[in-house]
């Protein structure tokens, strides 16, 4: 069959990473991204001169330097002059949606050549700070802009939230895993078995990537057991838990036209096909979901992903699923049908960010070129990678395979259907009784418990949130069973324990 030349194919991928001794001598972020494209470009068999060719830059936003358009930085350090820069907006999701957004303009015709890529310096950030570096890093004039902003820039909480210390990652994570822990009926014991022998699986995929930041397997007793170097964060994560923020690292991913990769000599064993894409949100805040263990816009993005590439889960041979904390990815594999144990199909290819890095927004660059070469290396196969921004809120997932698309690429984007969806009333204030629907207890740097947080359902159904510092209610909270608890909550967002 012959192939419609505007058909989008990833030609290049690369990954790399550095732990800079001196943090003054380390390169920017937009050095670390010039430098791994040229890598994707020798990928891909066409070097140089398919860099040339290249009339988009594609960054995942960068949390480690500001910069207001990366991509213009990163052209000039390649000696290229693109008709477009994109740079998206905070999210994990990020990666998956920019190539999404690629793979639908290039089958459109406004983009022959497009340079995605994305990288993180936080690990010479820190060090420079402890140490007193200074970095001598470019930075950008407010005035410089991109072509295009890609996403969507809502704050990731509500101010009740915000209000009640539900603002950063650390602390909403742990409040869906005990969630999902009651949800499946298992004991506190049952439960934290579980989720560290699925990260140690995780761990044990890290351990053969060349380009994990931590590659070492892991025994789930290791990664379980509370020491003075895997300390409590928040219950029922310990630190080995928790994404790893603390690398430099850098992924790039070129994509063209099937065209354009003939006339720039891409060998076709190179060729990766995106198949198909979905992107979607749930109810933007988490307190007006309608629970606190599903994910209705995963399973609408991965039900239209998976139709309009006309397979199902199960024809799937590799998976990578978006891996911030266990939570992510049992939430994920549930509402996409992916067993958590199957052992000729582990969830990630990378070994997930706990292991492998690649932190900010950047995680999918590095999960999307891990995937282009298993594919490579397994020809006609299917693989599927997923990303997410916020708490479990922005989505997007894509499918690729060697094979070329039979329909094209196709793009779905199951907004009305999520938002359809039942939501519960969020209360600021309240006095009197609720129940608890699910919790988390913050720990101090020296394992004390610092903080106790509940979600709490009203008897009329809606929900609001409460906390806690006194120590033998949060040291409760740690050993018993607390969702389904009577509570009653205080003016002012305390709770005692009934």
């Amino acid at each position: 069959m012959a192939l419609d030349p505007r058909t989008p194919v990833v030609v290049g991928v690369a990954q790399t990473l550095r732990r800079p001794d001196d943090p003054a001598s380390a390169s920017a972020p937009v050095d670390m991204m010039a430098d791994t494209l040229r890598l994707a470009a020798d990928d891909s068999g066409a070097g140089a001169a398919l860099l040339e060719k290249a009339d988009s830059v594609r960054v995942a936003a960068v949390l480690s330097w500001r910069y207001t358009d990366p991509g213009t930085l990163v052209a000039a350090r390649l000696g290229i002059s693109p008709r477009q820069t994109v740079v998206t907006t905070t999210g994990g999701n990020s990666p998956q949606m920019l190539l999404n957004d690629t793979a639908l303009a290039i089958q459109r015709g406004d983009v022959d050549v497009a340079l995605m890529t994305g990288a993180e310096a936080m690990y010479t950030r820190l060090r420079a700070r402890k140490v007193g570096a200074h970095l001598d890093w470019e930075r950008q004039a407010p005035e410089a802009v991109p072509t295009e902003v890609l996403g969507d820039e809502r704050p990731g909480v509500c101010d009740l939230e915000m209000s009640r210390s539900i603002m950063l990652p650390i602390q909403v994570y742990p409040v869906f895993e005990n969630a999902l822990r009651a949800a499946a009926g298992e004991s506190i014991d049952e439960h934290q078995r579980k989720i560290a022998e699925l990260w140690s699986r995780f761990s044990a995929v890290a351990a053969r990537n060349p380009h994990a930041w931590f590659a070492e397997e892991k025994s789930a007793d290791e990664i379980a057991t509370v020491t003075p170097d895997n300390r409590w964060i928040g219950f029922p994560y310990t630190k080995a838990m928790n994404a790893n923020l603390d690398t430099d690292q850098a992924a790039a991913v070129i994509v063209c036209s099937v065209e354009a990769a003939r006339s720039a000599g891409v060998p076709e064993d190179k060729w990766v096909f995106p198949w198909s894409g979905a992107d979607a949100n749930d109810h933007w805040f988490v307190s007006e979901r309608e629970n606190l263990h599903s994910s209705p816009a995963i399973a609408a993005c991965g039900r239209a992903a998976f139709g309009l590439a006309g397979v199902g889960p199960d024809d799937v041979g590799h998976v990578d699923l978006y891996s911030c904390f266990p939570s992510a990815v049992q939430i994920g594999a549930q509402e996409l049908g992916f067993g958590l144990d199957e052992p000729d199909r582990p969830l990630t290819v990378t070994g997930g960010l706990s292991f492998a890095g690649g932190p900010g927004n950047n995680y999918v660059t590095h999960s999307i070129a891990a995937m282009v070469n298993v594919l490579r290396d397994d020809p006609g196969s299917l693989g599927v990678c997923t990303a997410l921004g916020w708490y479990v809120t922005k989505h997007s997932v894509g499918v690729y395979s060697t094979e070329p698309p039979p329909n094209g690429f196709r793009h779905a984007h199951p907004q009305e259907e999520v938002d359809a969806r039942p939501r519960r009333e969020p209360v600021d204030e309240h006095e009197g009784p609720a129940a608890v629907e699910s919790y988390t207890v913050m720990h101090e740097r020296d394992g004390e418990p610092a903080l106790g947080i509940v979600a709490c359902l009203l008897p009329d159904g809606r929900r609001t949130w409460a906390t806690t510092n006194e120590p033998g209610l949060m040291k409760s909270m740690t050993l018993e069973e607390f969702v389904g608890r009577p509570v009653t909550v205080r003016t002012g967002g305390q709770f005692d324990a009934s």
